[in-house]
C-alpha cells in the first residue's frame, strides 16, 4: 500500500475517526487510552523564552525542569549537521546583513564556517545577542550535560540525501545509540520514507511520523514508527484511540505526541483525548496546567 500524503487526508480524518470512540476501542482492545499527564516536550527548546533551536533554548528548558527537548536537523553546503528549523537562514539570524548578496539564504548554500559567523539570538531579544547556530554535536553535548532527552526531527530530509545515515552516525559517535541513551531519544520526520530509512538502518531506535495519517493507513506507518505525532487541531479523542489501538514497530501501542500547544486549557483538553506527549513553546505553562488538572 502506498502511503498517502498526510496533508491531503486531514479533511476526511476527523469524520473517519468518529468510528473509533475511545470507550469502544478500550473495551475492544483492553488498552488504556487516556493518559491524563502526558510528557511535556520543549519545542525547539523552550522557544517561548529563548531563541529557538539554540543552546540557550536547551538551557531555558532545563532551568524550567523540563526533561524533553525537540529540535530540527539540517545540513550545510560542506556537509555539516546543524540545528535549525527553517531551510533558510534569514528568519532567525542576521544573514541578510552579513551576506546581503546571497539570497534566498538557503542553509545548503552556506558552509558551517559562514553560518557560525551569524547572530542567531538578537532577533528574539537583546539578551541573546551573539547566540550562535549550534552544530548537532554541540547540541547533543548540551543535552547530555543537562541530562535531558531528545525528540530529534529530520527537517526536509529530501533536500539532504543520506542525512538519515549521517545523523545516526553522529549520534553513535556521541554515545547516543548505546543502551542507556537510546531510551532518551526519538527520531521523527514529516517524511515517511525518511522515518522508514531510520528504522531500517537502526531498528532499535524509537521513531515517530509527524502528521495525521488516515486511520486506514495506520498499520502501514506502524511498520516503521513508534509514534504518530499530529498537529493538535487535526485530532480528537476517537482518532487518538484509533492510533493507540495499533501496535507500532516495537510491538507496543503507537504513541501520540501532539503539537504545538501553548496554553493551559488546550493542554488539558488534548490530555483528555489520551495523548502521550504535548510539544510546546511554553513547557512550564503546559506542565503546570496538567499538574493542576490531575
Amino acid at each position: 500500500m502506498q502511503i498517502r500524503p498526510a496533508a491531503a487526508l486531514t479533511g476526511a480524518l476527523i469524520g473517519m475517526s468518529a468510528l473509533f470512540l475511545p470507550t469502544a476501542t478500550a473495551q475492544a482492545t483492553g488498552r488504556t487510552t487516556h493518559h491524563h499527564h502526558p510528557v511535556t516536550v520543549a519545542h525547539r527548546g523552550a522557544s517561548g523564552y529563548a531563541p529557538e533551536n539554540t543552546l540557550a533554548a536547551v538551557d531555558a528548558a532545563d532551568d524550567l525542569g523540563i526533561d524533553w527537548v525537540e529540535n530540527d536537523i539540517q545540513r550545510t553546503r560542506d556537509g555539516e549537521l546543524i540545528v535549525m528549523h527553517d531551510t533558510t537562514l534569514n528568519r532567525t539570524t542576521d544573514v541578510e546583513q552579513v551576506f546581503p548578496d546571497r539570497a534566498p539564504w538557503k542553509i545548503s548554500d552556506f558552509t558551517l564556517d559562514e553560518i557560525e559567523k551569524l547572530d542567531a539570538g538578537s532577533w528574539f531579544g537583546p539578551d541573546f545577542q551573539g547566540e550562535t547556530v549550534p552544530t548537532l554535536e554541540e547540541y547533543m553535548d548540551r543535552v547530555s550535560d543537562n541530562h535531558q532527552k531528545l525528540l530529534l526531527e529530520l527537517k526536509a530530509p529530501e533536500l539532504y540525501p543520506g542525512i538519515e545515515r549521517q545523523t545516526l552516525r553522529e549520534l553513535r559517535r556521541e554515545g547516543w545509540l548505546d543502551h542507556r541513551h537510546k531510551r532518551r531519544l526519538i527520531v521523527q520526520s514529516f517524511n515517511a520514507e525518511s522515518v522508514r530509512t531510520v528504522h531500517r538502518l537502526r531498528p532499535d531506535v524509537k521513531t515517530g511520523f509527524l502528521g495525521t495519517p488516515a486511520v486506514a493507513d495506520l498499520p502501514e506507518y506502524a511498520e516503521f514508527s513508534d509514534q504518530i505525532n499530529p498537529s493538535y487541531p487535526t485530532i480528537d479523542a476517537g482518532y487518538v484511540a484509533a492510533v493507540r489501538s495499533v501496535d507500532g514497530a516495537h510491538g507496543k501501542p503507537l504513541e501520540v505526541y501532539t503539537w504545538t500547544v501553548n496554553d493551559g486549557p488546550t493542554a488539558v483538553s488534548v490530555a483528555g483525548m489520551g495523548v502521550d506527549g504535548i510539544i510546546t513553546n511554553k513547557p512550564d505553562v503546559v506542565r503546570d496546567a496538567l499538574d493542576d488538572a490531575s
